[in-house]
C-alpha cells in the first residue's frame, strides 16, 4: 500500500490552508492544520471467528474549519493505522488445542467531520463518515502459517487473509481540551461487511458458515495538536 504517497498528498494539500476573513458579517473564519497521535484497539464483530481485540497505533493529518459564531466546526483529513487482532484457531486440523493467531491490518481513512460546540474551544462532539482503505490480515508470526481457524474443519490461517478492501465506516466522539491542543476519543464502526471478499475466494467451508459477516470496530484515544 503506498500510504506514504497518500499521506504526503494529504500534507501538500493542507499546506495551502491560510487564514480567511469574512466581508459579510462579524464574524471571521479561521482555517488551519490538525496533527494527531492516538493509540488504537481494533476488533471485527462476526459470528464466523472467535476474536480478541488487539491493540495499534494511528496518525493522522486534517484541515480544520473553525467558524466562531456558528455551532459547529468542519474538518476534512487522513488518518493512517495499525491494527492487530486475534483469531481463534488450532496447530493441526484435529487438534484440540486452542491458540490465537494474531494478524494485522494497516488501514487509510479518508474523513469529513462535524465538531459540535459543546463548549466552544473547549468540548466538542464529533462525528462523521470515513471511506477506507485496508490492505490485506497479515500473519504477525509466520509459524502459524498452515493453522487452521476454528469454527471450520479445514480453513486455514492464509485462506481468510483477502479480506474486502474499500470499506464504509461511521464514526463518533469527543474532544477535549484548550484551542490548539485536546485529548481526543473516537469510536470507529463499519458499516460495510469486512468479511464479504472472502465469500468470493472458493473456500472449504465445511464445518461453518459458508455465508462470511464482519463489522470492524475501531476505539481510538489519542491527542490532536492544532496550528
Amino acid at each position: 500500500m503506498k500510504f506514504k504517497q497518500s499521506f504526503l498528498l494529504v500534507a501538500i494539500s493542507t499546506c495551502f490552508v491560510t487564514k480567511s476573513f469574512s466581508q459579510k458579517g462579524n464574524f471571521r473564519i479561521q482555517n488551519g492544520i490538525g496533527i494527531t497521535g492516538a493509540i488504537t484497539k481494533f476488533n471485527i464483530a462476526t459470528n464466523n471467528f472467535n476474536t480478541v481485540e488487539g491493540d495499534g497505533f494511528l496518525g493522522g493529518l486534517s484541515a480544520i474549519v473553525d467558524i466562531p459564531l456558528r455551532w459547529y466546526n468542519v474538518s476534512f483529513g487522513m488518518q493512517l493505522s495499525e491494527n492487530n487482532i486475534d483469531i481463534s484457531g488450532r496447530p493441526t486440523a484435529v487438534s484440540t488445542n486452542e491458540t490465537y493467531i494474531n494478524y494485522k491490518m494497516f488501514a487509510a481513512q479518508v474523513a469529513m467531520l462535524m465538531h459540535i460546540k459543546v463548549i466552544p474551544d473547549y468540548f466538542t462532539i464529533d462525528v462523521g463518515p470515513m471511506l477506507q482503505y485496508n490492505g490485506k490480515l497479515e500473519l504477525k508470526d509466520r509459524t502459524q502459517e498452515g493453522y487452521y481457524v476454528n469454527n471450520y474443519s479445514n480453513l486455514t490461517t492464509q485462506d481468510i487473509t483477502n479480506i474486502s478492501q474499500f470499506n464504509l465506516n461511521g464514526a463518533v466522539g469527543a474532544s477535549v481540551g484548550v484551542r490548539n491542543f485536546k485529548l481526543k476519543a473516537q469510536y470507529i464502526y463499519g458499516f460495510t461487511n469486512i468479511l464479504k471478499k472472502l465469500e468470493n475466494q472458493n473456500l472449504d467451508t465445511s464445518g461453518g458458515d459458508s455465508r462470511f459477516k464482519g463489522n470492524q470496530n475501531m476505539l481510538v484515544l489519542g491527542a490532536i495538536v492544532s496550528f
